[in-house]
């Protein structure tokens, strides 16, 4: 078993570093300067369009989730535990220059991810829910190649619900057992595995809808106490806060550096190597944005950009703020979970374990569930057979509690591996399809010059194909929310 993790670790590392990153970072940069910088651009488009009413149905109920609850969707999955374990170790590996390229690359994905998100509003299909969508659905309507659609769900349960959750799941018993001070408590991963798997099973056989309100809830909640307790470290540590920004700009060209804000940006780690962080590019994202009910597709293109920046330059950037003003000297620091926890404790003392232990609770439920709604998404693509979608729920569920019961070092090592594959599998299908994101961007553009609040239809576009759900302005706003300037 150690040969089999140390060559899915060694393979994970090459497919990342020669294949994968090249690749976000050279398309990262296209989509950025053919949009014109949309990411920087449209900001306040982003903060706008997050608080957009609800389009409505002819008898008034809403068409599907809201922009603000797909946002909270998407931010569940993207705000995990690599948050505070991944950016510790990229600091232990990469030193403090490693923020600098972390705050980058996020800015520079932005531009991708705006670019499938919007795509997966496009070419997103109707359900009991509302809608659902995503990359798998763009493969199959936009190029024509269910094939890549399919091989892009299978990998992407593969890596959500099912290796991603389990991770999550033993963080958070592993967190709660360093919470009790190293006692022996053999019982606790089966009774933590047991309650998460009971939360779990009570939220997702209520529907996407259910998720949502649960997300909406928990996301603000925990990001809100999670930015509080950093804030409170650092004002305790304020004199070193001039001395962190300038390692942080200093150091971030050396080449241990350079090598740390690759893993900070893209693989965060939670358990052993790292967690991805704010996915921008990867084709998770998109799944929860295609659920929102939008009057344009470009509107939650803007709105997962604007998740991609509240998961690195608030989230992230805030356990890097905690760690490098609590821990002056780098040398020999821990990687993961025991670099943030040991930092916590020296500003706060002992009992911030178990505020630690809540928080983490609230970030790893809380991607559990973005996860698991992202593996329903494409199950759905596969096949709607309801025996098919009970056992992908049973298995999620079941994920949950092995996960929280057993090692998990192989199992994230392969979903790393598996990642990748599905990252490029992404890259290539919103690098296909890209002009038509951009012709999106210049008809929402257009419309927003015009003093209009912009409202898509298929016949603005009638030369793509595979479109179903904008059919007209009825279906897409409802008979109250016709297009009003503003």
């Amino acid at each position: 078993m150690d040969a089999v993790n140390e060559w899915l670790l060694t393979w994970g590392d090459n497919l990342w570093t020669w294949a994968v990153l090249p690749v976000v970072i050279a398309l990262g940069l296209y989509f950025t300067v053919r949009s014109g910088v949309v990411q920087f651009r449209l900001i306040p488009e982003m903060i706008r369009t997050l608080t957009d009413k609800t389009p409505r149905t002819a008898d008034g109920t809403p068409q599907s989730v809201s922009a603000f609850q797909a946002f909270t969707i998407s931010a569940a999955s993207r705000v995990g535990v690599g948050n505070i374990a991944g950016v510790g170790t990229a600091i232990a590996i990469g030193g403090p220059g490693a923020v600098f390229w972390m705050w980058l690359m996020a800015f520079v994905g932005g531009a991708s991810s705006f670019i499938e998100s919007s795509l997966a509003q496009l070419y997103k299909t109707r359900d009991a829910d509302g809608f659902r969508g995503g990359p798998a659905y763009y493969m199959q309507r936009g190029l024509g190649a269910r094939w890549m659609g399919v091989l892009f769900a299978v990998i992407l349960i593969v890596c959500f619900p099912v290796a991603f959750s389990s991770l999550q799941a033993n963080t958070i018993q592993a967190t709660l057992a360093g919470s009790f001070g190293g006692m022996e408590l053999s019982w606790l991963p089966w009774v933590v595995g047991g309650v998460l798997a009971v939360l779990m099973a009570a939220v997702i056989f209520g529907g996407v809808r259910r998720i949502a309100s649960v997300t909406q809830m928990l996301v603000p909640l925990m990001a809100l106490l999670y930015l509080l307790v950093g804030l409170v470290i650092v004002a305790i540590h304020i004199e070193r806060l001039p001395e962190v920004f300038g390692a942080i700009f200093t150091q971030a060209f050396g080449p241990n550096e350079i090598v740390g804000a690759a893993l900070g940006y893209i693989i965060l780690t939670g358990v052993k190597r790292g967690m991805f962080s704010n996915e921008a590019g990867l084709g998770s994202a998109p799944n929860a944005g295609a659920s929102a009910a939008v009057t344009h597709p470009v509107k939650q293109g803007l709105v997962q950009t604007l998740g991609v920046y509240f998961d690195t330059f608030l989230v992230c950037s805030i356990t890097a703020f905690i760690v490098l003003v609590s821990v002056p000297d780098l040398a020999n620091a821990e990687r993961g979970i025991s670099l943030t926890q040991g930092a916590m404790v020296s500003a706060l003392g002992e009992w911030s374990n178990v505020l630690l232990s809540v928080i983490i609770f609230l970030l790893a439920f809380s991607s559990i569930l973005g996860n698991y709604y992202y593996g329903q998404s494409n199950i759905e693509f596969i096949t709607m057979r309801p025996a098919v979608l009970l056992s992908y729920r049973v298995l999620a569920i079941l994920a949950v509690f092995v996960g929280s019961v057993v090692s998990a070092d192989v199992v994230w090592n392969f979903a790393d591996g598996a990642m990748g594959i599905m990252a490029l599998v992404n890259l290539i299908a919103i690098a296909l399809l890209s002009g038509i994101a951009f012709r999106l961007l210049k008809d929402y553009t257009e419309q927003r010059r015009a003093g209009l609040d912009p409202v898509f239809t298929k016949a603005r576009m009638p030369d793509v194909k595979g479109i179903e759900v904008w059919e007209d302005e009825l279906s897409v706003t409802g008979p109250i929310d016709l297009p009003r300037r503003r």
